[in-house]
C-alpha cells in the first residue's frame, strides 16, 4: 500500500509540474481546434498558432493564456497520478510474469500496460477536460464570466462525462503508443547518445528526451480524436449540439473537410511532448530519490 501511495504521489507531482509549464500552449491548441468559420465570409478567427497566441494576449492579456489552469491542476493531479502509477504497476506485473524487467518489457506488453493506464485515467480526465475546455473558450462566447464551479453546477455529474467515448478513443491509443515508445526511445538514447550502461536503467536525461519524442508521435497520431472530443465538450449545455461522436465527426468532415481533424496538431504536439517529457522525468527522478 505504501508503494502504491508513493507512486500515486509521484505521478501527481509530476503532472502538476508539467501542466503548469505548458498550459499556454494547451490554451492555443484548444482555441484552434474549437474555431469554426464565421457566418460572414467563412473566415476562421485564427490563421495559425502564432496568430492565435497574439490575439489571446492582445484581447485578454497574459492572464488569458492561463484561463482554466486552477481546475485543470485540480483534475490533472489524480489524472496523472492514476495514469503514471497504473502504467508503472502493470508494467511491473507483466515483467515479473515473463521474467524480465519493466525497462525491457516487449512492445506488445508495454502497449497493454499503457492501454490499461489510459482506460483508468478517464475517470479523472473527462470532468477535468470539460471544465478546462469550457473555461478556455469562454472568452470567445457571450459567457465570458464563467467559473469552474459554475460549469460543474450547470452540467451536473452526467454532463461532466459527456464525450467520454471520444476521450477513451484519444487516451487509450495515446497510452498504447506513448509508453512502449517512451521506454524504447529512453533506452536507445541512454545507450547510443549518452553512452550509458545497457544493463542499467535509463538516465533521467534519457527519460526526458525519450518521453518528449514519444509524446510527439503519440499526440500527433490521436489528434483527430482530440478534435472531436474538444467539439463535443466545448458546449456549455448538458446536451451538446451533436448527437454523438459519429455525428460530430461526420459534420466536421462534411462542413470543414478532412484537414479539420488535424487542427491544432502542432500546438498539441508542442504541448503534449514537453508535458509528458517533464512529467516522466519528474516521476523517474522521484522514484530514484525514494528508491521505488
Amino acid at each position: 500500500m505504501c508503494r502504491l501511495l508513493a507512486k500515486l504521489g509521484n505521478g501527481a507531482v509530476a503532472g502538476v509540474t508539467g501542466v503548469s509549464i505548458i498550459f499556454p500552449l494547451d490554451m492555443v491548441k484548444t482555441r484552434l481546434q474549437n474555431q469554426k468559420p464565421s457566418m460572414a465570409g467563412g473566415k476562421l478567427p485564427y490563421s495559425g498558432a502564432i496568430d492565435c497566441f497574439r490575439k489571446i494576449v492582445g484581447a485578454e492579456g497574459v492572464r488569458g493564456l492561463y484561463r482554466g489552469l486552477v481546475p485543470n491542476l485540480a483534475g490533472v493531479t489524480p489524472e496523472k497520478a492514476i495514469k503514471l502509477a497504473t502504467n508503472d504497476i502493470i508494467r511491473g506485473i507483466l515483467a515479473t510474469r515473463i521474467g524480465t524487467t519493466p525497462d525491457k518489457l516487449p512492445v506488445a506488453y508495454g502497449a497493454l500496460a499503457g492501454a490499461t493506464a489510459g482506460l483508468c485515467q478517464v475517470i479523472a480526465t473527462n470532468p477535468m477536460e470539460i471544465v478546462k475546455i469550457q473555461m478556455q473558450v469562454a472568452a470567445t462566447s457571450p459567457r465570458a464570466n464563467v467559473t469552474a464551479m459554475g460549469i460543474v453546477r450547470e452540467l451536473g455529474i452526467r454532463g461532466l462525462y459527456k464525450g467520454t467515448m471520444a476521450t477513451l478513443l484519444r487516451d487509450v491509443p495515446f497510452s498504447m503508443l506513448f509508453f512502449p515508445l517512451q521506454a524504447m526511445f529512453a533506452q536507445k538514447i541512454h545507450r547510443s547518445m549518452l553512452n550509458g550502461d545497457a544493463s542499467a536503467k535509463p538516465s533521467t536525461l534519457a527519460v526526458l528526451a525519450g518521453s518528449t519524442v514519444a509524446g510527439v508521435i503519440a499526440s500527433g497520431t490521436v489528434t483527430p480524436a482530440d478534435v472531436v472530443k474538444t467539439r463535443l465538450q466545448s458546449s456549455a449545455q448538458p446536451s451538446p449540439p451533436y448527437r454523438g461522436l459519429v455525428d460530430c465527426a461526420s459534420r466536421i468532415l462534411q462542413n470543414e473537410g478532412p484537414s479539420a481533424f488535424f487542427k491544432g496538431t502542432i500546438p498539441r504536439c508542442l504541448t503534449m511532448a514537453p508535458l509528458f517529457g517533464i512529467a516522466l522525468m519528474m516521476y523517474d527522478l522521484q522514484q530514484k530519490i525514494v528508491g521505488w
